[in-house]
């Protein structure tokens, strides 16, 4: 049985922590390390928010206005019929993982999550007493899990975490891929649990929900990425009619509700889709700069950056230390991003993570900062590398 000492630090965190002394001493800082959207909430979401705290004392609330556009949003972007009762609104996709790692499994039982992926699968499966099983993922199968691995997987594992587009990666699991991965749990009694969180933030076309596949999968999702809404903690999960009771139970007692101002703004927010688009639009712009970049630092092995804001690159030809590499490049050039190791405790000692979802002239500075500090470790490295074994 795992013990809550089984939980690592978020090393990024501790990156952005020193990163944030280094702005207070005058350093100029550019901040790559996290998802967090540059851009911010939609005008109208805004304004809404104004215009309820005006005249809203608010209080402890579950907006079913809000559950019932969440329920139409489906039907229209994927054409799965969602009951609004099955909504459940919680403060961000963070609390709706807990609900729905705890709706569905018992202490003791094996959760499957793919290596990479976000740190937070690993650290929550284990503070809530269950066994994270790791499933080694790499270009082969686009960093993804696939339904032969989870068909060979013995003992079988109880559930399994899968997000599409995926931290760190970026990358997305084709429909027919998502399909035969989705037979694959349901045929042995896998449960699936998907992070949808990226959503909205493709760059390859349409991408499918877990629902379009199994109706028992519990799904995740928040308003902090493709809604630019980060700060207002605000997301949603879909639970199978089985479980809307467990479900109903575990949120009074463990969350009791999101904020309500964010949920009177969220309702605005789903339909600013002009605006919301022009985020994208700028993130396709960023993800095009690093691809164009990205050769002249040395880095030609990344993860396919499919959809959200990340590119996930192998620097194993400079490092064995990702989190020394990154903290020397913080300090060096005020460029912060994320080690491989809180994505990857095997392998990814030799992996770091961009975030483009800065502004594009960051993007566009960042660049200029790393090439000549990436030719520096290029010729740092390159001794060692012609050196006798």
């Amino acid at each position: 049985m795992n013990t809550q000492s089984d939980i690592k630090p978020f090393y990024a965190i501790n990156i952005s922590r020193r990163a944030h002394e280094l702005a207070a001493e005058g350093r100029s800082i550019i901040h790559m390390e996290f998802g967090q959207p540059s851009t911010g909430a939609p005008a109208a979401a805004i304004a809404r928010a104004h215009e309820v705290l005006d005249k809203d004392g608010m209080g402890y609330w579950e907006s079913e206005p809000l559950k019932r556009r969440i329920a139409r949003h489906y039907a229209e972007t994927y054409g799965v019929t969602v009951e609004p009762e099955r909504i459940f609104l919680t403060s961000g996709a963070s609390p709706a993982l807990v609900m729905a790692l705890r709706c569905l499994f018992a202490p003791g039982a094996r959760i499957a999550i793919a290596r990479p992926g976000y740190v937070s699968y690993r650290n929550v499966t284990r503070a809530l007493y269950l066994e994270p099983v790791e499933i080694d993922c790499g270009p082969e199968t686009r960093f993804q899990p696939s339904a032969a691995m989870l068909e060979t997987m013995e003992p079988k594992p109880d559930g399994l975490i899968v997000a599409s587009p995926a931290n760190p990666t970026g990358s997305v699991i084709p429909e027919a891929d998502f399909a035969a991965l989705a037979e694959t749990c349901k045929r042995r009694g896998i449960r699936i649990v998907s992070d949808e969180i990226y959503h909205g933030l493709s760059y390859v076309g349409p991408i499918a929900t877990a629902l379009a596949f199994d109706d028992s999968a519990i799904v995740l999702n928040s308003f902090s990425k493709y809604y630019s809404m980060a700060g207002w903690r605000l997301g949603w999960m879909i639970v199978p009619k089985d479980l809307i009771a467990t479900a109903r139970a575990l949120m009074g007692n463990l969350f009791l509700t999101p904020p309500s101002l964010a949920q009177h703004a969220g309702l605005v927010a789903f339909d600013c889709t002009e605006e919301l688009e022009e985020h994208v639009a700028m993130y396709r712009r960023n993800r095009a700069m690093m691809l164009d970049a990205l050769p002249e630092l040395g880095l030609n092995r990344i993860a396919p950056p499919d959809g959200a804001f990340y590119i996930y690159a192998d620097i194993g030809h400079l490092t064995q230390d990702s989190l020394a590499f990154c903290g020397r490049l913080l300090e060096d050039t005020g460029v912060v991003t994320a080690p491989g190791i809180d994505f990857d405790p095997v392998n990814g000692h030799h992996y770091m993570r961009f975030s483009f979802a800065v502004s594009t002239e960051e993007v566009r500075e960042a660049i200029a900062r790393m090439k000549p500090w990436f030719a520096a470790r290029a010729a740092e490295a390159a001794p060692k590398a012609g050196a006798p074994a």
